[in-house]
């Protein structure tokens, strides 16, 4: 049970808020440290000797240690009581960051990194359950709506916050700036959230477990590490993809098949809100992460941009983000929340047009307000659909479900990521040879004067330049083709939000003060 001993004592405001407070630090440290240290794996790489394939192993084992025990947080929950699956995930969290920092090798920092990401797994789908828990309905919208801050917005100040650390300090303090948070966040989590009795020891489906992380688990490792390894023209990613594909396919034949419980509560299958509300976070989550991955690289390697400066310029976004969230608030249950979703979704699309219209000669001013315009769309999306995904599930198997809502969002975005960074690099190329095919002596147009000042056909420093001219014309092209491909899946995910259907049942004000089960 979450509360103070007592349904008054839960439902008393200033208990509710130092409970928000505490795990909302949680969240969003977990949300920053999603990105954080990307930033800095160039400084990493070059303290400790480390190789392209080998520093991008920092990064790769949070993302495959997380996504494995994500699906795992309803079980644990349910059995040892949220408060100290909580407690633990945050100060385990904690201290692997602080070990992170103290590294001096690629091998600690890469185990130190697997335990952060195993204990940082339960974070946000607790944090969420938790809110629900402790705000009656008429509250959810606005308790999502600070949640939805700390989820977004974590990953959006990420790379500004790791640039400013590791061009100031060093690459270290990207994972040290943890520790004052996570502390009082534990400390937050001990002192207001209490258990009144124990969560239900249910049988744990250890076969089902098994089968989920290994599918999840090779993956994302092949998705992490497709680009890398020339996708399936490498040994390694085929046996990554015969092995997830196996997993998935043992996973639901055992699902469906099961006479006893299994690992997945078939009841989350048969509510069609989390269905559809799953899904639809799948598909928003690839933009959401695949635009917040390819600005900074736009940014910093095309236009020249400053880390500290392509932080500030990115910033908007999650301004955007926190300013629709507020005013989100106040809409649900006034208007129909599907209205507010679509609207958000255009918002989104429109955002996406715009960055199709980005050009090597464009100021700040289309960056900022295009990221304006879209974090004001994930705004008004985010809040209400992580509001009607769960309005019509069962109390028990809440936790279940947030954890299954977080894992398909971070999914989606490592699918995002991993997708537009191919067809980046993949078009770059194609668009360099349809370039480049025009550009010969006997084209009269390709003759100075009329390449321009440094450019030659004849030698060698002129070629040099015009080539890379070329290339970043190329990249430029390749970028605007990922944008309209987020901003087509945007419009595709637009019809899903028909089979939404708002909550009906009303569950008094006290029940927030019943147990998490």
């Amino acid at each position: 049970m979450i509360g103070a001993g007592s349904q008054a004592a839960a439902g008393r405001p200033a208990n509710r808020v130092a409970i928000t407070a505490s795990i909302m630090m949680a969240t969003f440290m977990q949300g920053v440290d999603t990105t954080i240290a990307n930033v800095a794996l160039p400084h990493m790489q070059g303290s400790l000797s480390a190789s392209q394939d080998q520093i991008a192993w920092v990064v790769t084992s949070y993302i495959v240690a997380a996504a494995i025990m994500t699906p795992l947080t309803g079980w644990l929950a349910s059995r040892f009581g949220i408060k100290y699956v909580f407690l633990i995930s945050v100060i385990g969290f904690t201290v692997a960051s602080a070990l992170c920092g103290a590294a001096t090798g690629l091998i600690e920092l890469v185990i130190y990194r697997l335990i952060q990401g195993i204990c940082g797994a339960a974070l946000v789908p607790l944090s969420q359950a938790t809110l629900f828990q402790i705000n009656p309905p008429e509250r959810h919208a606005k308790a999502m709506a600070v949640w939805g801050m700390g989820v977004i917005l974590g990953p959006i100040v990420g790379p500004a916050l790791g640039g400013y650390l590791t061009d100031y300090y060093n690459w270290r303090w990207v994972f040290y700036i943890n520790v004052p948070v996570g502390a009082l966040a534990a400390a937050g989590i001990f002192v207001f959230i209490h258990e009144t009795r124990h969560g239900h020891r249910e049988p744990f489906d250890f076969f089902g477990f098994a089968t989920l992380s290994l599918a999840i688990g090779a993956m994302q490792m092949l998705l992490d590490r497709g680009e890398l390894k020339d996708w399936f023209g490498s040994t390694e990613i085929w046996i990554e993809a015969i092995i997830a594909s196996l997993g998935f396919y043992l996973f639901i034949v055992h699902t469906v098949t099961a006479t006893d419980r299994s690992f997945l509560n078939r009841d989350l299958l048969k509510d069609t809100n989390c269905m559809t509300g799953t899904l639809l976070m799948f598909l928003v989550g690839i933009p959401l992460y695949g635009t917040m991955t390819l600005l900074p690289l736009l940014l910093q390697d095309l236009m020249n941009y400053p880390v500290v400066t392509t932080g500030l310029v990115t910033a908007p976004r999650g301004i955007g983000t926190m300013a629709a969230m507020l005013i989100v608030a106040r809409l649900v249950g006034r208007i129909d929340i599907r209205i507010i979703i679509l609207f958000g979704l255009t918002m989104t699309t429109i955002a996406m047009w715009q960055m199709t219209g980005f050009s090597l000669q464009m100021g700040m001013s289309p960056i900022v307000v295009s990221g304006l315009l879209q974090g004001f769309g994930l705004g008004f999306v985010f809040t209400p659909l992580s509001t009607v995904t769960f309005s019509t599930l069962p109390r028990n198997i809440l936790t279940q479900g947030t954890a299954i809502f977080s894992l398909m969002r971070n999914v989606g975005g490592s699918v995002g990521i991993s997708a537009v960074v191919a067809l980046l690099a993949q078009n770059t190329q194609i668009i360099h040879a349809q370039l480049s095919e025009h550009i010969r002596p006997d084209n009269p147009l390709a003759r100075a004067p009329f390449l321009g000042q440094g450019y030659s056909l004849t030698v060698p420093q002129g070629i040099a330049a015009l080539n890379a001219e070329i290339t970043r014309q190329a990249s430029m092209i390749a970028y605007i083709d990922d944008f309209k491909l987020m901003m087509l899946i945007v419009i595709v995910a637009a019809p899903l939000i028909l089979l939404l259907r708002p909550a009906k049942r009303r569950m008094p004000a006290g029940a927030a003060a019943h147990a998490m089960e």
